[in-house]
């Protein structure tokens, strides 16, 4: 075993059998954004065999505050997120196998990407994708570890099927927020806790010492100077959909995806989301108004432009992202101001 990881396996909890089952592992990062590259990065540092990272997104000046992975000329050339963060991760450990997917994240892409996984690693920021993959590690009894953050509040929680509550259990008692990072903003610390929370539970999990496992969600806000943790134990239901006795995984059909449209001859994408909706006009207008752009407002909807896009807000939910044909680019606009 390389001296590389000495100082790791000095760790007793890990020692050398510990670093040789690291070795042998397979983690899936869902989303190579803040909380994706601190974990990739930890990871890759930490010896992981194999690490597969997706991500429909390219590089942004905006994102080099906190997601570090990435440089000033991954951003100048709009490189895509996965590939960029492969491209540092190889300089960091040469010896770790890389799998990295420029693509947008759907049940079939998941259904591919799973095959071999030990565990998956929410990078994400929107609530779609999340519950995608809560259904998916649901279904093929894979361990997720959640994770979020926006402005100085983050969150985690480790979910293992067939034992912790899920996602959907979770939905429907614990506010898990709907605010962005591009609405409220974040700080770089935040980020870095969430990751530190989210690495020690994978590390526990790929050295099979699940009775160290945290249990709890933890949430926190530094800036206020609070910290819980919150035994969610209680709110596992027997009749949910996504980890109960009679799961159909609801989240993984058509009924239950965001709908997105290339509308012809319009450099537009309509995206619906999956059920109808009432809209909170006002509310939405206050959230825009706060941002860079311009927004205007009539009976029937918003109109938010931001540079060479516009999206265009409907009471019923739906919303026309124009100036762009391709539908990842637009959902990624779309998650950025709805969460």
């Amino acid at each position: 075993m390389s001296n590389r990881y000495s100082r790791q396996m000095l760790f007793s909890p890990i020692g050398e059998e510990g670093q040789k089952s690291i070795r042998s592992k397979h983690v899936l990062v869902v989303g190579t954004g803040a909380l994706g590259t601190g974990n990739a990065e930890n990871l890759v540092r930490a010896g992981i065999g194999t690490i597969t990272i997706v991500d429909r997104d390219y590089v942004e000046f905006s994102n080099l505050q906190r997601q570090q992975l990435y440089t000033e000329k991954d951003a100048e050339n709009r490189i895509p997120k996965a590939i960029a963060a492969k491209n540092r991760l190889k300089e960091v450990n040469s010896d770790v196998t890389i799998h990295a997917h420029v693509l947008d994240v759907t049940k079939e892409e998941l259904e591919q990407l799973i095959d071999g996984v030990d565990l998956i690693v929410d990078g994400t920021d929107n609530f779609d994708t999340r519950l995608l993959i809560n259904d998916i590690a649901q279904k093929y009894s894979i361990p997720w570890i959640y994770g979020a953050c926006v402005s100085s509040y983050g969150l985690s929680y480790t979910i293992i099927p067939g034992e912790t509550p899920c996602l959907n259990c979770l939905l429907e008692t614990v506010p898990l927020g709907g605010a962005t990072c591009d609405t409220v903003g974040v700080i770089s610390p935040v980020v870095q806790m969430v990751v530190a929370y989210q690495t020690a539970e994978a590390l526990k999990l790929l050295v099979g010492d699940k009775k160290a496992l945290r249990q709890k969600l933890v949430s926190f806000d530094l800036w206020k100077n609070d910290q819980m943790a919150i035994n969610v134990n209680g709110v596992k239901k027997k009749n949910c959909p996504s980890c109960g006795e009679e799961a159909t995984y609801p989240y993984l059909s058509y009924d239950h995806e965001t709908k997105s449209t290339v509308l012809c001859g319009r450099n537009t994408v309509q995206i619906r989301p999956p059920k109808k909706i009432e809209r909170d006009m006002g509310h939405l207008y206050d959230v825009l108004s706060a941002q860079e752009g311009v927004v205007e407002q009539n009976p029937y909807l918003i109109s938010y432009t931001l540079a060479d896009k516009r999206m265009v807000f409907f009471k019923d939910g739906r919303v026309l992202v124009h100036g762009t044909n391709d539908i990842a680019e637009a959902k990624t606009l779309y998650h950025r101001i709805l969460g």
